[in-house]
């Protein structure tokens, strides 16, 4: 998710970007430059990578798939906020973006056995009436956004 987040608001949080030739063996990067400066739980972005582009946390467990390329590493320093704001964005899609939620109906009313409901249409820019985390959670996205 946070690497949907930070795409979504043009925002990276980045601190440094290490750019150059970048190893990953036995799923780990070998960078001596990167793993002087990394700490321990702290996010980095892999860019030009063919296999592993993405945002990651530094752990112990994290485990990358093998590869040299020519791109960068992009440490980044994500504000708890924005941390708390992706958890919020993961719980919104897991219960609103399934098959099954009403939310997510693609009817704008029903009615059966003498009971039925209209949703209230609220015309989005992309011209669907179903409510996306972007449009659910855009005041707070807001806040974060760079143009």
């Amino acid at each position: 998710m946070l690497n949907e987040l930070c795409h979504e608001l043009n925002n990276w949080f980045d601190k440094e970007r290490i750019i150059g030739d970048v190893t990953i063996e036995d799923g780990k990067v070998t960078d001596s430059l990167f793993l002087s400066k990394i700490q321990p739980n702290q996010y980095f972005r892999i860019v030009g990578s063919v296999f592993n582009d993405g945002v990651y946390q530094y752990t112990d467990e994290l485990t990358l798939t093998d590869e040299t390329f020519r791109g960068g590493l992009w440490l980044m320093a994500i504000p708890k906020d924005v941390l708390d704001l992706a958890d919020d964005i993961k719980a919104w899609c897991d219960k609103y973006e399934s098959v099954d939620s009403v939310a997510m109906s693609p009817f704008q009313s029903e009615s059966f056995g003498g009971y039925s409901y209209s949703k209230a249409s609220g015309g989005s820019a992309d011209g669907s009436t179903s409510p996306t985390w972007q449009s659910t959670f855009a005041k707070k996205l807001k806040l974060w956004r760079k143009l």
